[in-house]
């Protein structure tokens, strides 16, 4: 067995109002997307913050509010997709940053919505494989350096955060059950930074604007948001009825789903098109924004006073990668 024990996270100092936004876009209407992406400020990163610094406040958070020795931890995983070097691991740097002994594995892994999920898979496999006892997972993002300063679509969206989890074989608050993963690689191109990386190392300076009007700038992150709606509309729903399948239960047995915090619409569009009670489907996103692998960690450490023993929680992520993954988790 495999059980979140403990879960914190930190937010930036920074953060970035819709009002501030308006002062740059005064051609934007902000009560409209406030409306439509949910989102009514984001926390964003100082320019020497990297994601290995909010994760090492997240991990130093997590020991101190839930009284967790440094030596306890046996492996840490790190999930981000704007880490502090090409090499080496940030991970790596982490276990000296944090005190963990040097016995301790670790390494990073690059995925983006569907991290925390695929992160909690790793943590359970260690576990059950006996490599590991107490695993560490950190998520860490600073997508909004990767934003376009005149990208106010995908500004509006964006924000910077982590979380730390801590999975044990030795019990917690929350049993974790069986997953369902999957991976759709020919949809890479809908959510990618394309230079700065091995296929392109140089900045290109290029720009070019796809169907829907929006520029895509080789340097900077683009996203196609109609391709990532479709893609998530065509995977959530089978994936919740899976999940459904593999732990024998209904979709009224569900006492809350907590999925990633995309926006607003995406997230309502989802409860509909799955049929999903709106009291117990949990957004969190007005004052935080999607900050991509952290935001499933984020929403359950905030709801987690809701819940009580015998509660089941669906947990999801879908997105860059293109991939998705799902888990039940259920409170003891």
């Amino acid at each position: 067995m495999a059980y979140i024990k403990a879960i914190s996270y930190y937010l930036p100092e920074q953060v970035m109002t819709n009002q501030q936004l308006l002062e740059r876009f005064p051609e934007w209407n902000s009560d409209k997307v406030a409306q439509k992406i949910g989102v009514e400020c984001r926390h964003v990163a100082s320019a020497g913050e990297t994601a290995g610094d909010m994760a090492e406040q997240a991990a130093r958070r997590l020991m101190a509010e839930h009284n967790i020795a440094p030596e306890s931890i046996d492996f840490l995983l790190l999930c981000t997709q704007s880490p502090d070097y090409f090499l080496p691991s940030t991970a790596c740097v982490l276990q000296d940053r944090l005190g963990l002994p040097k016995s301790c594995g670790a390494f990073d892994f690059n995925l983006g919505c569907s991290g925390a999920i695929y992160g909690l898979a790793v943590a359970k496999g260690l576990i059950a494989a006996g490599v590991a006892h107490n695993v560490l997972l950190l998520t860490a993002e600073t997508y909004t350096k990767y934003l376009h300063p005149d990208d106010k679509s995908n500004q509006t969206i964006f924000g910077d955060g982590a979380a730390a989890c801590l999975v044990s074989g030795d019990g917690g608050f929350a049993r974790i059950g069986e997953f369902v993963l999957g991976t759709d690689g020919s949809g890479a191109n809908n959510l990618i930074v394309k230079s700065g990386a091995s296929r392109q190392p140089q900045p290109t300076g290029q720009v070019v604007t796809d169907d829907e009007g929006h520029q895509w700038h080789d340097d900077y992150l683009y996203m196609n948001g109609g391709a990532i709606f479709n893609f998530t509309l065509d995977v959530v729903p089978p994936l919740i009825a899976e999940l459904l399948a593999k732990h024998q239960l209904t979709r009224d047995d569900v006492d809350y789903y907590v999925f990633h915090q995309a926006n607003k619409y995406m997230l309502e569009t989802i409860r509909r098109f799955a049929r999903l009670p709106q009291d117990k489907f949990y957004v969190n996103l007005q004052q935080t924004g999607n900050t991509v692998s952290s935001t499933v960690l984020i929403a359950l450490s905030q709801c987690r006073d809701r819940l009580k023993s015998g509660d089941r929680v669906m947990l999801a992520g879908f997105g860059v990668g293109l991939s998705y993954g799902g888990t039940i988790i259920e409170v003891i």
